[in-house]
């Protein structure tokens, strides 16, 4: 019985380790597509700090990646930059493949 009490607490313990994980790559991701936007936007670097992690905060408004997009697709059309949705969508996937490779090494 306890190998199973054993193998549950493993379970629930690598679970918990996903989702951190899962967490931090998505917050990393969002920083780095705000860093991608405060460029295109020719913000200063004190407001592209100020504008990466506003983006991060974003995140947190629904779950999934359109509240990102949405944030990011209106304050680069009010910025000016030319962008669509698709451009970036792709810039997200792009990101998310930098940011597990910054966090996991993976390539």
């Amino acid at each position: 019985m306890t190998d199973f009490k054993d193998r549950e607490r493993a379970e629930e313990a690598k679970f918990a380790l996903d989702g951190e994980t899962a967490f931090r790559i998505a917050a990393r991701r969002n920083r780095l597509l705000g860093e991608w936007a405060a460029a295109l936007m020719k913000l200063t670097p004190e407001e592209s700090d100020a504008y990466s992690k506003a983006v991060v905060q974003a995140d947190f408004e629904e779950s999934g990646d359109e509240d990102v997009v949405r944030k990011l697709l209106g304050d680069l059309t009010a910025g000016g930059a030319d962008v669509t949705e698709a451009d970036i969508r792709a810039k997200l996937d792009e990101m998310t493949i930098e940011s597990r490779r910054q966090l996991l090494g993976d390539e």
